[in-house]
């Protein structure tokens, strides 16, 4: 089961996902998607700010209405990151890596993020998927080396709609995969495989609970990500920041 794209375009917006939740609630087919050359009030994970000049990125979000159980509705996420990288690829030869639970970089900076949300509407829950992907070098000088462009790295302006065409394509292949038990466990393998992230990274979490540094060891069948403390426990992260670690130097005596 998969979904028939239609696309609202806006000049300017405060932010594609509010807008992608008020078309869900007004009762908005799955597959509706919003894109925009600027956002006014753009929102990252835990409610950040996400930059959005005019055009200088890619601001667009999809409804989607998963006839899942809940449960696998975090795998949107790790879904939306697949499929984003499979557009980079096709549209622009660029291969990011994949930043738990919803980043992709390229050389350790940040080129896409993404947000996920639910929304309760007249038809059932929907989820709206948000993602952002920064096109040009000049909407990121006030962030130095902590973030990239599709310029910076190709060197040239990317056609934002070829990205966009590439990125509906994608998403429209990777979403049959949440229908099944085995399409969202070829998910979970398929991002482990995608990601530096996923094993044997040494990373520093921060969560509601406290913060602690381990081993990353793979992800939970919902998502989350496994990482062993010094204490030689697996925790399963759902919610927080995780920011990988230089690997400790051991010097010989």
């Amino acid at each position: 089961m998969t979904f028939a794209a239609a696309i609202l375009r806006f000049e300017s917006i405060d932010s594609t996902n509010l807008e992608a939740m008020r078309q869900a609630k007004a009762g908005a087919p799955e597959g509706l998607c919003i894109v925009a050359a600027e956002q006014t009030a753009g929102r990252g994970r835990l409610d950040r700010k996400w930059h959005s000049p005019k055009g200088a990125g890619l601001y667009f979000s999809i409804i989607l209405r998963p006839k899942v159980e809940m449960t696998a509705w975090p795998l949107i996420t790790l879904m939306g990151a697949l499929a984003t990288t499979d557009a980079l690829v096709a549209a622009c030869k660029v291969k990011p890596d994949i930043k738990w639970p919803n980043d992709l970089c390229v050389e350790d900076r940040k080129l896409c993020g993404m947000l996920a949300e639910t929304a309760e509407t007249v038809d059932g829950p929907a989820a709206i998927l948000g993602i952002g992907i920064n096109l040009l070098a000049s909407g990121l000088k006030q962030f130095g080396d902590q973030a990239i462009s599709i310029e910076a790295i190709n060197g040239r302006q990317p056609d934002a709609e070829r990205i966009s065409t590439a990125l509906i394509a994608a998403l429209r292949d990777r979403y049959v995969l949440l229908q099944s038990q085995a399409g969202r466990e070829h998910l979970i393998r398929e991002w482990c495989a995608s990601s530096s992230y996923a094993f044997d990274r040494r990373v520093a979490v921060s969560t509601a609970s406290g913060q602690f540094t381990g081993l990353t060891r793979g992800l939970d069948s919902d998502g989350a990500l496994r990482v062993e403390n010094q204490e030689g426990k697996v925790i399963s992260v759902r919610a927080g920041d995780v920011t990988a670690l230089r690997p400790s130097i051991t010097l010989q005596s």
